[in-house]
């Protein structure tokens, strides 16, 4: 039945898409002519009427767009009829956002008003059509193409983010980075791209988003509950990071990147290359990066933490008057070191496991393997084959989006010192993933969108010798609706949903001695009940979870300065697979995990409040949230009566729990411009979360949550110079400095947490572009530094700051410490020139 239903939607989409051909072969009918259409206009300066050159021209909902010529014209083709937000951008002015009637417009002239302020950003992740942040309930913050280049020292599209106010990161070294927002992360926030959501087992902690950071351009993330349109998983928030959007018509464009980072000896190269002719557009992305060891002036270098990463990605579609489809590919290929921490109890210098037995003797690493590049023989490889459709078909008055894709993740951990080619871990997980959904205007403009979206997935156990989680099929569906309307200065919004996930797990069995140099295997027989040195790993099971979700947010506009918003949203999650049916031993996280079947499904209620001020030199917003979680499920360490650990396969044991949970706090932002090109930002985020228990007293050690990340405040000024000086323009030039509070409120039970004292960070960059004659860039440079002051400190999200031996010395503080100074060099050199002949 499922996969009836899967191919159901694939035929869906087939025919459709034929429909939508035989329209594009038709269109010299006068009837089709008379459906689609042509925008022009000009841009100018509202102050003295001169016009503006290279503004950009975008109607976010069809993924099209111009840039203004000389002459501050611009021309968008195959634009269709109806009602839809118009975006006028360029740096130094305020950007501009109005709905157009595309039926009874085709001359849009546009003045753009000088402004340093950074507003008007437009959103197209959770909502029926493109909205201003501004005027969604729903709190969420989007960045762009600048924010994310001038953020070079990051080694992945994670940690680029993990700065923002409400967003952090738990990390295991710098290029394995989860993203938590508010406090919760892991299958409780869904990762997407370009709307599809990823799937690569993420309830693992020792390995990062498989996306490749050069082929992002924006992310926009949905701070809160995101169930409504995104359904179970998406509890904590989403995170989508969205591919470049076309070129505009005519142009193909491209460019060569390089960067270099000075603490690990970062190399990161990409080329990208774009075109459009008459709605033909296309585009790939080829990149690769490897890194060797990490290091501070506490530890040195950090052994195990280099990697190797080649990713690349094509897209080929149409944009037309019937509205665009696109095709996308992409590879992930990332081989990455696997840190346990171990030292010379003397000298405290790093050591390898050459043998099986993990305490038998270990050498100390060589100065020469620290500064390798080579990936060691202890390392696990993760791959993530992609293949999605993005489809926005002009209907019956409204748009018909279309989302479908297919992933297939290989992840495997290679800990066997001895038997190097015989992986510890090996999974393979198939994703087919559908989201379908119908926006249309109701009555009198009120703006609803009907839809139903979902996954099918199937894991499978190829050769290995731990066994965490069993082999599965994943079931998911959800109906929703949305729908919104403004009444002058108050817009309103609600909607709701019903998901459905179900379960079905396969039994297995292991033949604990039987497998290549007598490592454990699984055992296939037909009686294995009855088989020497044969035990049950799991059985077999199927279980259904079910629950509703829904929101209701308001956004009151007191001026167009001043503006508050609030709104309450019911999320719905299904526990994890791991948190279900977990039993074996996961090396990379040095745990052996085990789940109970009879878990419940989590509930949160949040309640968000914000008041936005937007004044000609200063922008500020305050914003507060509450979080009610039910059946709330964490990791806790299971004990002997003595006190001591379990161990289980030389491993610290693991169950999964479940509480009441209760997550509360806000974001402050403050942006002072006292000159046009002077920028004081300031921002502030809290985060408090609380172990509710189950109705009787919470032990002081369990009171608080795992993974909550500090008071964290950072303080940047930048100077900002657009028109710059003769060739050089788009200059920039900062400094920051960000405080990381100390966290004494951590989940102490069984030392799975301890207090991480405050530090302080500098940070330091500057950039522009270099410009031919006709103002085009040739070369683009961004230089950034992280930790100038090169401060030893241990950020309470790292898991690093748990890898150790099992003793330290007195007076000596255990784990690993964060990287060290960093100064990052990216080099960007853009090309493109113009095919010929546009359509008419």
């Amino acid at each position: 039945m499922k996969l009836k239903l899967i191919s159901s939607l694939l035929l869906l989409f087939i025919g459709i898409s034929a429909i939508a051909d035989v329209h594009t072969n038709t269109t010299k009918n006068a009837a089709v002519e008379e459906a689609a259409g042509t925008l022009t206009g000009t841009v100018t300066d509202k102050a003295d009427g001169k016009p503006v050159i290279g503004a950009t021209v975008s109607i976010p909902d069809l993924h099209t767009g111009a840039i203004t010529d000389a002459n501050g014209k611009y021309v968008l083709n195959h634009v269709p009829r109806g009602v839809y937000l118009v975006q006028v951008s360029y740096l130094g002015y305020a950007t501009f956002n109005q709905k157009v009637d595309l039926s009874k417009t085709s001359v849009f002239d546009v003045k753009l008003q000088a402004s340093s302020l950074e507003a008007g950003e437009v959103v197209v992740t959770g909502v029926s059509k493109a909205t201003e942040i501004k005027r969604s309930p729903v709190p969420m913050i989007a960045v762009g193409k600048a924010y994310l280049e001038q953020r070079a020292a990051s080694g992945n599209i994670i940690d680029q983010i993990a700065t923002l106010p409400g967003v952090s990161a738990v990390t295991t070294g710098p290029n394995v980075s989860k993203p938590f927002i508010h406090g919760l992360g892991y299958n409780r926030v869904i990762t997407l791209q370009d709307g599809i959501r990823q799937e690569g087992q993420q309830w693992g902690d020792e390995h990062g988003i498989e996306v490749d950071q050069n082929s992002i351009d924006r992310v926009e993330i949905i701070k809160g509950p995101a169930s409504l349109t995104y359904g179970s998983d998406a509890i904590g928030g989403v995170v989508n990071l969205i591919t470049p959007a076309p070129v505009p018509e005519g142009k193909i464009l491209g460019s060569v990147q390089g960067i270099y980072g000075t603490n690990q000896g970062l190399l990161n190269g990409s080329f990208r290359l774009q075109g459009n002719q008459n709605g033909l557009v296309w585009g790939t992305v080829i990149s690769a990066k490897e890194a060797k060891d990490y290091q501070n002036q506490h530890d040195g270098r950090v052994y195990a933490t280099g990697y190797k990463e080649k990713d690349a990605r094509v897209m080929v579609g149409l944009n037309k008057s019937w509205g665009y489809s696109y095709l996308h590919a992409s590879v992930f290929d990332d081989e990455q070191d696997i840190p346990d921490g171990s030292r010379d109890s003397l000298t405290r210098k790093f050591t390898k496991q050459v043998v099986e037995d993990g305490n038998a003797f270990r050498p100390i690493v060589s100065p020469s393997e620290l500064n390798s590049y080579g990936i060691p023989t202890l390392h696990q490889h993760v791959q993530l084959y992609r293949i999605y459709n993005n489809s926005n078909f002009i209907l019956g008055g409204g748009n018909l989006l279309v989302n479908l894709g297919y992933q297939f993740s290989h992840r495997r951990e290679f800990t066997h010192p001895e038997a190097g080619d015989i992986a510890g871990l090996n999974l393979h997980l198939s994703t087919y993933t559908y989201d379908v959904k119908y926006n249309f205007n109701i009555g009198n403009d009120y703006e609803t969108t009907f839809g139903v979206n979902g996954q099918y997935q199937n894991n499978t156990i190829g050769d290995a010798t731990d066994f965490p989680i069993p082999a599965y099929h994943q079931f998911d569906i959800g109906p929703f609706f949305v729908i919104k309307k403004s009444f002058g200065k108050l817009d309103l919004s609600a909607g709701a949903r019903f998901d459905i996930r179900s379960f079905k797990n396969n039994a297995a069995y292991v033949d604990t001695i039987g497998g290549p140099h007598g490592f454990p295997t699984l055992y296939n027989g037909s009686n294995p009940t009855t088989a020497p040195n044969v035990v049950s790993q799991f059985d077999a099971f199927s279980k259904t979870f079910s629950g509703f979700s829904g929101s209701f947010g308001a956004t009151y506009n007191v001026s167009d300065q001043f503006l508050v918003k609030g709104n309450i949203a019911r999320g719905f999650r299904a526990p994890s697979i791991a948190e279900i049916s977990a039993n074996g031993a996961d090396p990379g996280s040095q745990i052996y995990h085990i789940g109970d079947k009879n878990f419940k499904s989590e509930f949160s209620l949040q309640e968000d409040i914000g008041a936005f001020l937007t004044l000609p030199n200063i922008s500020a917003s305050v914003e507060v949230f509450n979080n009610d979680i039910s059946n709330y499920i964490f990791q806790q360490q299971v004990l002997n009566p003595d006190g001591s650990p379990v161990i289980t396969q030389g491993y610290n044991t693991f169950t999964y729990v479940q509480s009441k949970a209760k997550i509360y706090g806000g974001e402050a932002n403050v942006d002072l411009h006292p000159l046009p090109w002077l920028h004081f930002e300031n921002a502030l985020s809290l985060t408090y979360g609380e172990n509710k228990g189950n109705g009787g007293p919470v032990a002081d050690s369990l009171k608080h949550l795992p993974f909550i990340p500090p008071l964290h405040s950072h303080s940047e000024l930048r100077g900002t110079f657009n028109k710059g000086f003769g060739d050089f323009k788009n200059l920039y030039v900062f400094v920051g400095f960000d405080h990381y509070s100390a966290q004494n409120r951590f989940f102490a039970a069984y030392g799975t947490e301890t207090a991480t004292p405050g530090y302080n960070l500098l940070s330091a960059g500057f950039g522009g572009n270099i410009v031919n004659k006709s103002g085009q860039p040739v070369i683009k440079l961004f230089v950034e530094g992280t930790n100038l002051a090169n401060v030893n400190y241990q950020s309470n999200m790292s898991r690093l700051k748990y890898f150790d031996n099992a003793v330290t010395p007195d007076g000596v503080r255990r784990g690993i410490f964060n990287m060290g100074r960093n100064i990052s060099f990216k080099v960007v050199v853009p090309f493109g020139f113009n095919t010929g002949k546009k359509s008419s």
